[in-house]
């Protein structure tokens, strides 16, 4: 059995590897394609890459399952229901993921569509085009406020059981409840600043290599 120091050292590994797959994922690879003013150019253009972005994301959600299940032996010591809320919002964060992938393939799927019937596109192709483009926007939207359950129950399962300095975990918490401010804000059309992302994204690389280095304490239990 793996002792805390090395679970968590295990844990950084894989966290640091999700993390990196994301901004892989949706900064290089996703974004700059589905994002741009015609889609369907741009996806059949860059097919491949779309397509490694999904294989890519499902690790990167595999992986967020695995940290899930490391740690559930140390989370549950202290805080058991937490600890498997956390393994259950990981699980649900991967369905996300895959809802999220299937829409990236569905929209390079259109484009090639699209592509052979460009000399007679009609007002009904270029209609789908925009719904399918904003049917992506609002399920990617969705993934990522999924995501903040699964990251919020983890740092605070680790904040209140003390396995990682609280001043770690609390930068953390307060993280991600402003990257949830901004992902509600921008589904309704409201968006305040994309600054309020910054300090997950800084969390999300200081932590792994925190763990990588320190690994996590020893759970101290509670005498009744």
């Amino acid at each position: 059995m793996y002792s805390n120091k090395k679970t968590g050292r295990i844990s950084g590994v894989l966290l640091l590897f999700t993390f990196i797959a994301g901004i892989i994922t949706f900064q290089f690879l996703q974004n700059p394609v589905l994002s741009s003013k015609d889609f369907a150019v741009a996806a059949l253009e860059n097919e491949n890459k779309l397509i490694f972005s999904t294989i890519l994301g499902t690790f990167s959600g595999i992986t967020s399952i695995i940290v899930a299940i490391l740690l559930l032996p140390i989370f549950k010591k202290t805080q058991f229901y937490l600890a498997f809320l956390y393994f259950a919002f990981c699980l649900i964060n991967f369905v996300a993921i895959m809802i999220d992938n299937h829409n990236v393939l569905e929209m390079l799927e259109f484009s090639r569509v699209f592509s052979k019937n460009t000399d007679e596109a009609s007002n009904s192709l270029n209609i789908m085009k925009t719904v399918i483009a904003q049917k992506h926007l609002w399920t990617h939207y969705f993934y990522l406020l999924v995501s903040c359950f699964s990251v919020f129950v983890l740092y605070y399962t680790l904040f209140v059981s003390k396995l990682v300095p609280r001043v770690l975990s609390g930068f953390g918490l307060f993280a991600v409840v402003l990257m949830f401010i901004q992902i509600i804000a921008t589904i309704f059309k409201q968006s305040i600043s994309m600054d309020m992302m910054l300090p997950i994204a800084l969390i999300q690389l200081v932590f792994p290599f925190w763990l990588i280095f320190k690994g996590l304490k020893s759970p101290k239990l509670e005498i009744i």
